[in-house]
């Protein structure tokens, strides 16, 4: 081990929020430094325009859209020649309209715009699947939709990194594992990588031949590598995070947890510095001595990171890090504002178009037995969507509540009047274009379906499917594990565990998703609508839409 890895607890110097200390180090001050500045954001999910509400918001300031984000980060690079801009994942996907209207290409263009250098791969990169995002580095038209913009898609010109994705065929990641910059005879090297766990919450067909290794293992087994190749100063851009407790700001480190914590703490000593997502939280910490930074969600914050390296060692003497608000009181960056017009023009025909009525704000909000009126409204429209016989002959739906991504609200957004419902409110609740899977289940592998719901997707933690109209049970959160679902009935009949149901859910869920592998057993498979139709046609159907009952669903005391 390195003397400078020794002595990294008290060489590294990371800038918290209103707290600046100079840099003082053990070692004898280089005679020779090279500065690198590093630009690091995660979790933009594809908002391209401000996002609203409190995750349009820091605090109280108004904060994202990626024409001010382009706008701080050229400000930001010109403080530095030796500047790369990075991403720790889910740059795309859960996308709002704009974006997921045109499967994320005009996400990858505004980065190409920015100048961003490398994206580790999140979760969110795989919703439609290993193939899809090849297409978003390569280029090229969508398989199914074609160039929706009337262009030929070209492909992101930063490079996707994805150290612990692997073919099972051959072994070969599906990206690089890691890139390596040479700033003025310095030798940098990005690793960039997801979660471990991402298969449990993407379509799992979609990434069927590929395998996900553990985040730390797979970066301590690059060491040897990159020293190999004169790397000194090492840096991993990953998909996964922590939180800090709620009163943490975001230049702070209170009391952070989370599977960060453990990757950081099992990682090879030879990194210098972990840029990381997922949780969608503010943290700048100093974990087993090396900082440990990520920038919220949205394109709200951006991390600016300052690194001293001497020239000679190739290690790093000082690194700063701040995470600084993405304010909107600059000016908009003249090509993002166009590439958002281009979109906003061609999108907004479909987006406004009205689709139905409520008669009041459909909540996903759940009750404490885990139940959401608009999870109920959506089972309800998967079950319409599948009852007939040619087209699954369903009796019951269920849906994730992951899956529900906004409520449906009575007050107008534009100019559609209250109480009605577009087409992108629509999109906004159900971006991700699954389809609609109905199969036929016995009784007891729908109890083990309801089974899978608690512990999930952690010990102690419950994911509560939504359930369609006729069908109820109770849960007991004190029962043992494996026996807290009882009283199941379909219109008013128990169901008999021997016996079979036809069952409706989303594509997502048929493969295994959020854990709920049970499903997998499902036979007599029938593809139907993508969900996002069976909501419009429900509420072409059945408008105004009340709020569902949320009454199907029983927890005891």
């Amino acid at each position: 081990m390195s003397l400078r890895k020794l002595l990294l607890p008290i060489s590294i110097l990371l800038v918290l929020a209103l707290v600046l200390s100079g840099f003082s180090s053990v070692a004898a001050k280089p005679t020779k430094i090279v500065s690198v500045q590093i630009l690091a954001l995660n979790d933009f999910h594809g908002n391209l325009e401000p996002p609203a509400g409190s995750s349009g918001r820091i605090g109280t300031i108004d904060a994202g859209g990626v024409e001010f984000l382009a706008t701080h980060i050229e400000e930001l690079r010109s403080q530095n020649r030796n500047t790369v801009v990075v991403s720790a994942g889910d740059l795309i996907g859960a996308s709002p309209l704009l974006s997921a209207l045109f499967h994320d290409e005009p996400t990858i263009e505004a980065f190409n715009l920015i100048g961003l250098d490398y994206n580790a791969v999140g979760n969110h990169e795989f919703d439609e699947g290993v193939d899809e995002l090849l297409r978003m580095q390569e280029g090229g038209c969508h398989p199914v939709d074609g160039c929706l913009d009337g262009d030929d898609f070209a492909g992101a010109d930063f490079d996707f990194l994805a150290a612990n994705v692997t073919y099972n065929d051959s072994g070969k990641t599906i990206f690089p594992a890691y890139k390596v910059e040479n700033f003025q005879g310095v030798k940098v090297a990005f690793i960039g990588m997801t979660l471990e766990g991402t298969p449990s919450i993407v379509t799992p067909s979609g990434i069927s031949h590929v395998s996900f290794a553990d985040e730390a293992d797979t970066v301590n087994a690059l060491i040897s590598r990159l020293k190999q190749r004169n790397v000194e100063t090492i840096i991993v851009l990953v998909h996964e995070g922590g939180a800090q407790v709620p009163s943490g700001g975001i230049n702070e480190c209170n009391g952070i947890s989370g599977a960060i914590v453990d990757i950081v703490e099992r990682t090879s000593d030879e990194v210098d510095l972990f840029i990381t997502g997922h949780t969608h939280n503010a943290y700048n910490c100093i974990i087993d001595g090396r900082p440990v930074t990520s920038a919220s969600s949205f394109g709200r914050l951006v991390t600016q990171i300052n690194l001293d390296i001497d020239k000679f060692t190739g290690e790093p003497v000082q690194i700063q890090a701040e995470n600084l608000i993405v304010t909107r009181d600059v000016e908009r960056a003249p090509a993002l504002t166009s590439l958002i017009q281009k979109y906003s023009a061609i999108s907004a025909p479909l987006a406004n178009r009205v689709i139905g009525s409520v008669t009041a704000t459909i909540t996903r909000t759940a009750n404490a037995a885990g139940e959401s009126p608009l999870g109920d409204v959506i089972a309800d429209a998967q079950l319409a969507a599948t009852t007939a016989p040619e087209l699954g002959g369903a009796q019951i739906a269920f849906m994730n509540p992951g899956g529900i991504r906004a409520d449906i609200n009575y007050t107008a957004s534009g100019s559609e009047g209250d109480g009605n419902v577009t087409y992108g409110e629509a999109f906004t609740v159900q971006p991700f274009g699954n389809s609609l899977v109905t199969m036929t289940l016995t009784g007891q592998q729908i109890k083990d379906v309801l089974e899978q719901q608690f512990n999930n997707p952690g010990p102690g933690q419950n994911r509560i499917l939504q359930v369609s109209e006729g069908f109820s049970y109770t849960w007991d959160a004190d029962a043992p594990v494996g026996s807290k679902v009882s009283d199941m009935t379909l219109n008013g009949v128990p169901i008999d565990l021997n016996a079979s149901y036809r069952v409706t859910v989303n594509s997502f869920l048929a493969d295994g998703g959020d854990n709920f592998t049970a499903l997998r057993q499902g036979t007599d498979r029938l593809g139907g609508a993508l969900d996002l139709d069976a909501l419009v046609d429900y509420f072409a159907a059945y408008s105004p839409v009340a709020p569902g009952p949320v009454d199907r669903i029983t927890v005891v005391p």
